[in-house]
């Protein structure tokens, strides 16, 4: 089926994420009309947009098919990609996380750090970041009734978390909050580094890449110091770390800070302030949530799924090969629509209810398969703690103005949330 150009410009642009209900319209008339088609939105090449929770899971299966590294990973503007190609020297990543990677690069990288994520040694940090948690209420309460909760506390107690784990220290985080709010928000005027939503695709390629190199700069830095000074820090493990015998390449090691550093905790911030955007526009959600501690596992969960803070990865194919009845090419490219397969009505019952109760909840925010992501159990974690905390002492909360998203088809969530309470 020909895809309405208005729907194919509206999966792309940051505005409609922004605006949630606009994207939402798009995708939902995608899954109902064509859940897997190919569609060429202005300035982009063309590209599959994968909108069915099935047919996304059935490429985050198939890792030898449908690849990550091999194009960009990202929704990159014709012109943006001729820029990044000419400043890599033919490579679409100006960086080279484990979002970039396939097997076998992508598996041993990420055993260099995944036992740092894993359950049994995240319980060694409940208490301390149980006792950041309740700092953050603390503070929240200082403010009287009224507060912006996304910016004083989601984006400030996940920061403070991760920045721990990674060993940057709390003097840095204001400056680790503001590059990667730039990194993320580039096409959000109030954020970007340009300080303009006008600038053309070319300048902001170069404005992401001084962002890259203002990270870079700091993280070098670091790398120094641990060499020489190892802790007990995630920052010392990359330092000092090796595959198959061999220091990591610069870039890897500044890529491996970078992603850290960002993805560690923006996504975490905006899944926290959704949730607390939601419940204020539910009291009977917030009663639920208040009355019984064993539906915060649930409320987490659902928040998960309602933001679905990182909004797009893409992948290409690297053989021909068939999806849902559709015959894909080798070097496709693909779009895994993580928010329209976290709304799709053959898997979730009333998909736009926010429910703490919805069971079961098959979200896919984090992924599926050999590239889901390596910090879940943290980011779980920290949410749950900080409703645990927090739910016995909000007594009530409501909005108190318009909240607002931050502007971006990539990374994507609440930047300001005006909010009245009263806490007991």
């Amino acid at each position: 089926m020909q895809v309405p150009q208005d729907i194919s410009n509206t999966i792309v642009d940051p505005k409609a994420y922004a605006d949630g209900r606009r994207v939402d319209d798009a995708f939902t008339w995608l899954r109902r009309e064509a859940p897997l088609a190919q569609i060429k939105p202005d300035r982009y090449h063309p590209f599959w947009a994968v909108t069915r929770h099935a047919d996304i899971l059935a490429v985050e299966r198939q890792n030898d098919i449908f690849h990550n590294g091999d194009d960009f990973v990202t929704l990159t503007p014709i012109e943006a990609g001729k820029k990044v190609l000419q400043i890599t020297g033919g490579s679409p990543h100006m960086v080279r996380t484990l979002v970039h990677m396939d097997s076998p690069d992508h598996f041993n990288y990420r055993h260099l750090t995944q036992g740092w994520f894993m359950p049994q040694n995240l319980r060694q940090l409940e208490a301390r970041i149980r006792e950041l948690a309740r700092g953050f209420i603390d503070r929240m309460a200082e403010h009287g009734e009224r507060c912006d909760f996304a910016r004083d506390v989601a984006f400030l107690y996940p920061l403070r978390v991760v920045m721990e784990v990674l060993g940057v220290p709390q003097i840095d985080e204001p400056r680790m909050l503001k590059l990667t709010q730039e990194l993320f928000g580039n096409a959000d005027p109030e954020v970007n580094r340009s300080g303009s939503a006008e600038i053309d695709e070319k300048a902001r390629v170069l404005s992401i890449q001084a962002t890259f190199v203002d990270f870079m700069t700091y993280f070098n830095t670091m790398t120094e110091d641990r060499r020489k000074n190892p802790r007990n820090d995630l920052a010392s493990v990359i330092a000092n770390g090796a595959i198959k015998g061999q220091p990591l390449g610069h870039l890897e090691a500044m890529s491996y800070y970078i992603i850290a550093a960002t993805a560690g905790h923006d996504t975490t911030s905006a899944t926290s302030a959704g949730a607390m955007w939601a419940l204020a526009e539910r009291p009977e959600q917030f009663a639920k949530a208040k009355a019984d501690n064993s539906l915060i596992p649930g409320l987490v969960e659902e928040a998960i799924r309602w933001v679905t803070p990182v909004k797009h990865f893409m992948r290409s194919a690297t053989q021909d090969s068939e999806l849902a009845g559709q015959k894909i090419a080798k070097g496709d490219w693909m779009m895994l629509c993580y928010p329209s397969g976290n709304r799709d009505e053959t898997v979730f019952q009333n998909p736009f209810a926010f429910d703490i109760e919805r069971t079961p909840n098959k979200q896919l925010a984090f992924g599926y398969g050999a590239h889901v992501c390596i910090g879940q159990h943290l980011a779980r974690m920290e949410m749950k703690i900080l409703w645990e905390e927090l739910l016995p002492r909000l007594q009530s909360v409501e909005l108190d103005g318009e909240p607002r998203n931050m502007v971006s088809n990539f990374v994507c969530g609440p930047k300001t949330l005006p909010i009245r309470f009263k806490m007991l």
